[in-house]
């Protein structure tokens, strides 16, 4: 397991303490502005394209570069609020956005995304890689991108660049076997539901660019991920149906095979992903990772400080192991 010095115990804002407070507090109220980003349109192999935000001045020592979660974009709170962090370190910044998220139009190709895509974050690491040659590159996701990315460290490290020193793993679903089915149930389905907002209507335009690939009257009636993931996710990206697609891309199988110093950074009272999944014991075994899972602090959460005067400590974690490992 990777050592290294102690963080100081995560401590929730007062009256913040309860994990769906801490994990709705920076969508509902974290309105930090992301750095300059400059957006580039990168091509990929099958004819479409990937939104790409740099904000990488000629004097950064290296290059961070960040994957939001589901249903997420650039503007996220957590990629803004770790964008400005690293950049005020001194260190260059890119973010990924997933096809079909974002601000711009949809996506050309007959795929959107999902938790265990990685041939789009490994194309966009190795661009990086090359195109910042002499400069470390470090790696973060949260949530489905933290899926994506630790699937990719394990599942392929002999495609992970030399260049790249470390990554952060942030709030993922190590066992989507449960967490797909547990978020159903959760707050009465009330976060899947804010989910589905978006992505049925995605689902339902990339049927329209592509007649008889969906079956448009059941993902139009989806109100779970069960339903949701059986008749879009899986039907439009080739798995047999939503479990057979959580079982084939949930990251925990994957662990033991990352190589990269990696911060694995979850907490055990996260609404999304229960603490039974959390992978204390692969994390112990390993020389690559290192495990922080403290009791609180919900999804992507992690709020301390005080009323009007909020601190992020988990994005402090990411910012402090990043750094670290930049220069090893």
């Amino acid at each position: 397991m990777v050592t290294g010095p102690a963080p100081a115990a995560f401590r929730p804002m007062p009256g913040m303490g309860g994990r769906h407070r801490q994990t709705l507090f920076g969508p509902l109220f974290r309105r930090t502005p992301g750095p300059a980003w400059t957006l580039e349109m990168w091509p990929t192999p099958d004819d479409d394209h990937l939104r790409v935000h740099l904000a990488v001045p000629d004097d950064a020592p290296a290059v961070a570069v960040l994957f939001h979660g589901l249903e997420g974009s650039v503007d996220a709170p957590y990629i803004a609020g770790l964008a400005r962090r690293l950049r005020a370190a001194g260190l260059g910044v890119v973010a990924m956005e997933h096809r079909g998220c974002g601000a711009g139009p949809l996506n050309r190709a007959p795929r959107l995304y999902h938790l265990g895509v990685t041939d789009d974050l490994s194309l966009v690491v190795h661009e990086v890689a090359r195109r910042f040659s002499a400069r470390p590159v470090l790696l973060a996701g949260y949530s489905a991108g933290a899926n994506m990315l630790a699937k990719w460290l394990g599942q392929c490290p002999d495609d992970v660049p030399d260049a790249v020193r470390a990554a952060a793993v942030v709030s993922a679903p190590f066992d989507l076997t449960v967490t797909g089915p547990h978020l159903d149930q959760v707050l009465g389905g009330f976060y899947t539901r804010v989910f589905l907002r978006t992505l049925i209507p995605k689902a339902l335009a990339k049927a329209a660019q592509y007649p008889g690939t969906l079956d448009v009257d059941r993902i139009r009636a989806a109100k779970t991920f069960v339903a949701f993931d059986t008749y879009a996710t899986a039907a439009l990206h080739g798995f047999d149906d939503a479990a057979h697609y959580w079982q084939s891309v949930g990251c925990g199988q994957f662990l033991a095979g990352i190589r990269v110093p990696t911060l694995l950074l979850s907490a055990a009272d996260d609404p999304f992903n229960p603490a039974e999944t959390l992978p204390h014991d692969v994390a112990a075994r390993s020389p690559a990772l290192r495990a922080l899972f403290p009791a609180q602090g919900g999804h992507v959460g992690f709020v301390g400080g005080r009323l009007g005067r909020p601190s992020y400590w988990g994005e402090r974690q990411v910012h402090d192991f990043l750094l670290d490992h930049a220069m090893g």
